[in-house]
């Protein structure tokens, strides 16, 4: 799993938004982020699009964790409830695979428990492996 972790800090604009990857496996990922004041929109609510950059390093690993190289191919969201402070977790797992497409649903949750926003995303599975001990 560290190997992972490591491999998902490349993700620089993921990074950047200050986003943790907490747990990978193949087909499932775990991430946070905690709300600071660069993800907030003009009405003080967490931005749309930190919350779908949240959603996606978590649909990343979880696809890109059964170590076949993944790239999404569809991905949409919907916003449940304005996540205003605290800690968000998103959670992915995999709902189907196949050798060439993968889908997924991604909850992002808050610190109460609620939901925020949920996610649905597809992946299409290259030909080739990925080496995360190079990470």
């Amino acid at each position: 799993m560290e190997d992972l972790k490591r491999f998902f800090k490349k993700d620089k604009f993921a990074a950047n938004t200050g986003i943790e990857l907490l747990e990978v496996s193949p087909g499932y990922a775990k991430a946070r982020m905690e709300i600071e004041e660069k993800h907030r929109n003009a009405l003080r609510a967490v931005q749309g699009g930190a919350l779908f950059t949240l959603a996606d390093l978590a649909f990343a690993a979880a696809s890109n964790a059964h170590g076949t190289a993944a790239v999404g191919i569809n991905a949409n969201i919907s916003f449940v409830k304005a996540a205003l402070n605290g800690t968000l977790t998103a959670e992915a797992n995999e709902t189907s695979i196949n050798p060439k497409i993968a889908t997924y649903t991604v909850n992002i949750i808050d610190d109460e428990g609620d939901l925020v926003a949920t996610f649905q995303g597809m992946v299409y599975r290259k030909k080739f492996s990925l080496d995360f001990s190079e990470a």
